[in-house]
């Protein structure tokens, strides 16, 4: 992005301080060109509706493909629902697993910026082979002829996952960078941008619900009733009004330099610790070495204070006899900053915080998997009209929608009062309540189960795979109680992964917030797999049969909520023992 200016340096050092205090950006940003930026100019709210807008369409493509992808399997090539299931979850996962490789090359080569606008373009050639793959015949199964139904071709398949797997390459890419992109809009420096940045993870959360929401009900009622090809045709064409919304912007955008591979950087200090095992760490911290300039040697990052956790660690940055007496200190391989070896410890340290949301995902997974499932078994009628079972995740986003103004406009405000935070609560507290709320919705799902197979017994239809005649609207709760513990624990999540990173790794802890998500849908799916492989022993039936009216759907959701209890109980202590980052 070209080299920065001096007048940055000067900033720093104070000496325009009395001249041009407040006119620029604080956190190092600069305009696309390397220039500092004026914060009258650029950046702040005036930047953020491009990128909202760029993050609304793009998940209303997404979700347009995820949330009925299930019965796109079931109906059109004619899977089963365990195999239906396991193959959303896996797509699902892997969408949230390849943000890892945007978020490399965003922190240390393309920028957020560039690395957007990359994978964008492969997520829209992705959306286009799908919309094909729907469209022409030759590329789907034929339908079913009364119970006979032809199973989808090697080449059938190929065509399909080519363009589920490109989607999931390009989403993951831009992923980990546009929340961390827009969040790079506010100068972390200036005490009123910084209350505005916790107001920005609220709506931005709500934009990618209203694209979620128009995918959930119009996207999906085109889907079922006007055919596939177009329902996912509209998708992949506001994917490109993503892409179009995001460029508008650039002019008013502030844009921070990649500092290099976050992966080589912990690598260094791993290999300088080892290297340099025998030597004692000082008691005394400033012993330890550091660069004597303000910035930090790392590329747009601030220096980090000492920390007396995992001092082992420390041994990277002890000055040897022999750096000392040669005064060689470039190797990086040998002896590393403060400050790196600080990036370090903060991962480790947010590690076991992360580890607690793998769960939540698996539960949130069951919205897109099991609850579309447990739907289609139900009553989907209102009069002549039929509600598709994966539009019921629309009162998810209608919850999410209603509880993002309540949160910032309501709660946040009553919450300040009581406990003095600027942002009402602390990021670990919010995402709590949000743990404690996914096992009220397990539980809520399991209630309506039992109901749901109370009346398949009592109307002799358990060996009949038909819809009992329970309306789907009993299903509402679950979905309302999961949207509340997303405002909490997924907007928890993308501040907390955002506010506790270092400068110069918030695209890579981005994507280890976004990796919960993957896990949890491989979580789900190895689940899945193991309770039908013990439920199904001996010739019977199992817990989640094609014929749900003679399975345990309930058992499952159960399951669900007792992991979800366990989670909670092991979150609250990691919560405790967290210990926050310090900047210079």
């Amino acid at each position: 992005m070209g080299t920065q200016t001096e007048a940055t340096p000067l900033l720093e050092d104070g000496v325009l301080e009395d001249e041009n205090s407040g006119l620029y950006t604080g956190d190092g940003s600069v305009d696309i060109k390397g220039n500092p930026v004026l914060k009258s100019e650029t950046g702040n709210w005036r930047a953020c509706p491009f990128i909202l807008g760029n993050e609304c369409c793009e998940r209303l493509a997404y979700y347009g493909i995820a949330t009925n992808l299930v019965t796109y399997l079931t109906t059109k090539l004619h899977e089963g629902n365990v195999s239906a299931a396991r193959n959303v979850t896996t797509w699902a996962g892997t969408c949230y697993l390849t943000p890892l490789i945007g978020a490399v090359l965003a922190d240390a080569y393309w920028g957020r910026y560039w690395t957007i606008a990359t994978f964008s373009t492969i997520y829209f050639i992705g959306m286009c082979t799908l919309t094909l793959s729907a469209s022409v015949p030759a590329f789907k199964p034929p339908e079913c002829m009364d119970s006979v139904c032809p199973a989808a071709t090697p080449a059938q398949y190929v065509i399909l996952f080519l363009g589920l797997y490109l989607i999931a390459l390009g989403t993951g890419g831009i992923k980990p960078c546009v929340s961390s992109f827009g969040a790079d809009q506010f100068d972390d420096t200036d005490p009123k941008e910084r209350v505005k940045k916790g107001s920005f993870f609220n709506w931005f959360y709500f934009s990618i619900n209203i694209g979620a929401l128009i995918s959930s009900s119009l996207i999906v009622w085109i889907q079922e009733n006007a055919g596939w090809g177009l329902g996912f045709g509209i998708p992949a064409l506001f994917m490109g009004i993503a892409i179009a919304s995001f460029f508008f912007g650039t002019p008013l955008y502030r844009f921070q330099k990649p500092g290099g591979s976050p992966l080589t950087r912990m690598c260094q200090v791993l290999v300088a610790a080892f290297h340099k095992w025998n030597l004692s760490v000082p008691e005394d911290s400033t012993l330890l070495y550091e660069t004597p300039d303000k910035s930090s040697a790392i590329e747009g990052s601030r220096k980090l204070l000492h920390t007396d956790e995992l001092r082992c660690l420390d041994k990277a940055a002890v000055v040897s006899d022999v750096e000392l007496k040669t005064g060689d200190y470039s190797n990086t391989w040998r002896l590393c900053t403060v400050t790196q070896v600080e990036e370090l410890k903060i991962l480790i340290r947010m590690f076991p915080i992360w580890a607690t949301g793998i769960v939540f995902s698996a539960v949130y997974a069951q919205m897109s998997t099991m609850f579309v499932e447990q739907g289609s078994v139900m009553d989907t009628a209102i009069g002549s009209f039929k509600i598709p079972a994966a539009s019921l995740s629309t009162f998810d986003t209608i919850s999410v929608i209603v509880w993002v103004p309540v949160y910032d406009r309501v709660i946040v405000p009553i919450a300040r009062r009581f406990t003095g935070k600027e942002r009402g609560f602390s990021e670990l507290q919010r995402m709590g309540i949000g743990l404690f709320l996914s096992m009220l919705c397990m539980s809520a799902a399991a209630i309506v189960e039992i109901k749901r197979l109370q009346l398949a017994r009592d109307l002799d239809l358990v060996d009949e795979a038909v819809a009992v005649p329970l309306s789907i609207f009993w299903q509402i709760p679950q979905y309302f109680i999961l949207g509340a513990a997303e405002i909490f624990t997924f907007i928890g999540q993308l501040e907390f992964f955002y506010d506790q990173s270092p400068d110069a790794m918030r695209s890579l802890c981005s994507a280890l917030s976004l990796m919960t998500t993957s896990l949890g849908n491989y979580l789900s799916s190895f689940i899945l797999t193991l309770v039908t492989s013990i439920t199904t022993q001996g010739g019977k039936p199992g817990w989640i049969p094609n014929n749900l009216n003679s399975g345990h759907l309930d058992y499952f959701f159960w399951l669900l909520a007792a992991l979800s209890f366990c989670n909670l109980v092991i979150y609250v202590f990691c919560a405790k023992m967290y210990k926050s980052k310090r900047a210079s």
